[in-house]
């Protein structure tokens, strides 16, 4: 599988204490099956849609204790100078650059803003083996308190134009790699995001019937923060599993009413 090109978002996984407990709601909700994990990468565990690898969790290092939230990869060439650059643009490296075998080269990093993400610089993985279909990535976004910094600073890092949405009455980009929208960034205001919860990157996982499947989310114990909502760009939800980490939800068969217009921002 050829390298995605760089800014693209390439991968997703998130840290779990009860992996079995995740397995089974994941299994439920998305549909997903799981690999057996390797004990020689911390019981890292990946997970398929259709036998295609879609996402992965993860149990917390022994003793550590940690929240579980969604990771969003994004592709880089050269994981050591992306980290050069997340440090000028005022970022900070959380992580890395540390090589997974010859899985690929990892970063992960945070925004001026507080907003965690990765950086993954593929070798025998590139990174999402199906996307844009039920039980897999569909789309991300910068949830985020400090969008000027998010502004500021993503396309300093990932060769991004940006867009703006116009005739809302929101704040909301989608930065892109050459013509292609590749993730958006909205703006946190008001009571958006609750006081105690950081800015952050939700990940969008598709399904086949967005009400359908927050049933099946809702009965495992999991919570819906936002909709469901119908949209030009698929019938969507915000939600979270029984653990803590947030997510969303969209089908993208089901749209209603016109996609609003953009501008080079």
């Amino acid at each position: 599988m050829a390298a995605l090109p760089e800014g693209t978002p390439c991968w997703a996984d998130a840290m779990f204490t009860d992996l079995e407990g995740a397995k089974s709601f994941y299994g439920d909700v998305l549909g997903w099956t799981f690999g057996e994990s390797s004990s020689e990468y911390g019981n890292y565990t990946q997970a398929y849609s259709d036998g295609k690898a879609v996402a992965a969790i993860v149990p917390p290092m022994p003793g550590q204790e940690v929240q579980s939230a969604w990771c969003l990869y994004l592709a880089s060439p050269d994981a050591a100078a992306t980290a050069e650059r997340i440090r000028a643009a005022g970022g900070e490296v959380v992580m890395g650059p540390m090589a997974v075998g010859d899985f690929g080269t990892m970063v992960i990093a945070r925004d001026p803003g507080g907003v965690v993400f990765g950086v993954w610089q593929g070798g025998v993985h590139a990174g999402f083996e199906k996307q844009d279909g039920p039980g897999s990535f569909c789309w991300a976004e910068v949830i985020t308190r400090e969008p000027a910094k998010a502004d500021a600073f993503f396309p300093a890092v990932f060769p991004y134009g940006e867009l703006k949405m116009v005739g809302g009455d929101f704040d909301y980009r989608m930065f892109k790699v050459g013509d292609r929208p590749v993730l958006g960034r909205m703006a946190a205001v008001g009571d958006f995001l609750p006081p105690e919860a950081p800015s952050y990157i939700s990940v969008y996982f598709g399904v086949n019937d967005t009400d359908a499947a927050i049933d099946r989310l809702t009965a495992r114990g999991g919570k819906v923060y936002f909709g469901p909502m119908d949209s030009p760009f698929g019938r969507f939800a915000a939600v979270g599993d029984p653990q803590g980490a947030a997510f969303g939800i969209i089908d993208l068969g089901r749209t209603v009413g016109e996609r609003p217009g953009t501008e080079d921002a």
